[in-house]
């Protein structure tokens, strides 16, 4: 008997546990956790990690882990996303990790379909795509492009893509295996930390399957921290872009030298981003991180002009702030102005 009981564990899918930080998303939280609930695979744990909510959404936390017995609950004082998904790992019994942000929501395929990929070929990780919707659920365009079938990425060419800006390093849209997570964790206090995270882990593993897919849904919201400017705030995701391009170019001169020249052009454009981005009431002589940014491309005016995977429009801008950055952030505010853009930097 007790033979015939072991099989019968041996033949039980794997475990998924589901991480879902939560912070003020009372709108929203229960259509995401209600998606996750409907998966058809069966093996799932949902993990809630309330992040110090002052809405209320923490008794609504509660409410649902009532309702769906796979479902816990841990309250945290406040730290920000990674510092939740951290806990969530630490704490999920899971072989395998799954991450939803608490404003999106889910296909009910999903974690079937990628735990499918996984086991069918023998990879640690699998990437569902994603599309982004607004707050009444319309199509926004896509971000990242889906392949037109699964298909697997080896490691370098993954880091390729992310160079690139085609890649996905989002990990909501992935299943890994809790084995790599051993010695990784999201780093706390930055907000590119899926990114910084990714690349760690792709030295791991040979690749992701990617499935064509796109079973989740990113909803932009206005009152996202992340998208929400006025005319002096400034997110320090643009700092930690900048940063993260650095760690790429290291990285890639001592592991991936055929990708050097991919690592020069997300160098530039990560830059660029931060300089269409900080106000130009930070673009002072005394402000060294904005200085260090400008010397970088004065350093590397030669490779934005050559640099073969840098569009037309954005050597042309990387060109012109750096030759006279204050002026022309100033001329760009007026035409995003004048365009309709609200909240445009200037």
């Amino acid at each position: 008997m007790a033979s015939v009981e072991k099989r019968e564990r041996q033949m039980d899918p794997p475990q998924i546990s589901v991480i879902v930080p939560v912070y003020n998303s009372i709108s929203c939280l229960e259509k995401c956790v209600k998606s996750i609930c409907a998966q058809t695979y069966s093996n799932l744990e949902i993990l809630l990690i309330d992040d110090g909510s002052t809405d209320g959404s923490d008794r609504l936390c509660e409410k649902l882990s009532q309702e769906d017995k796979r479902i816990r609950t841990y309250r945290k004082q406040n730290g920000g996303a990674s510092s939740a998904r951290n806990m969530g790992i630490t704490l999920a019994a899971g072989e395998y990790l799954g991450f939803v942000d608490s404003d999106d929501y889910i296909e009910p395929y999903v974690y079937e379909e990628m735990m499918r990929a996984l086991i069918g070929s023998g990879r640690l990780a699998a990437q569902i795509s994603r599309d982004e919707v607004d707050e009444q659920g319309r199509r926004l365009p896509d971000v990242c492009t889906p392949p037109k079938q699964t298909q697997f990425c080896g490691a370098q060419d993954f880091v390729k893509e992310l160079l690139m800006h085609r890649g996905d390093c989002s990990f909501c849209t992935k299943l890994v295996k809790k084995v790599l997570f051993e010695e990784h964790r999201f780093p706390e206090g930055e907000l590119n930390e899926d990114f910084r995270l990714l690349v760690e882990l792709l030295q791991e593993i040979d690749g992701i399957v990617i499935l064509p897919m796109q079973g989740y849904h990113v909803v932009c919201r206005r009152e996202s921290t992340t998208r929400k400017r006025t005319k002096d705030s400034f997110s320090r995701v643009f700092l930690d872009i900048v940063d993260n391009a650095d760690r790429m170019q290291e990285l890639v001169d001592r592991k991936y030298p055929a990708l050097h020249v991919y690592a020069i052009r997300f160098n530039l454009f990560q830059r660029l981003d931060y300089l269409l981005h900080v106000p130009v009431s930070q673009m002072r002589r005394d402000n060294v991180f904005y200085q260090k940014v400008k010397k970088y491309l004065r350093r590397h005016l030669r490779d934005t002009i050559t640099n073969p995977y840098l569009t037309k429009k954005n050597k042309g801008y990387l060109i012109v702030l750096t030759i006279a950055p204050r002026a022309v952030r100033r001329v760009h505010g007026w035409k995003m102005k004048l365009a309709g853009v609200p909240d445009a930097p200037r």
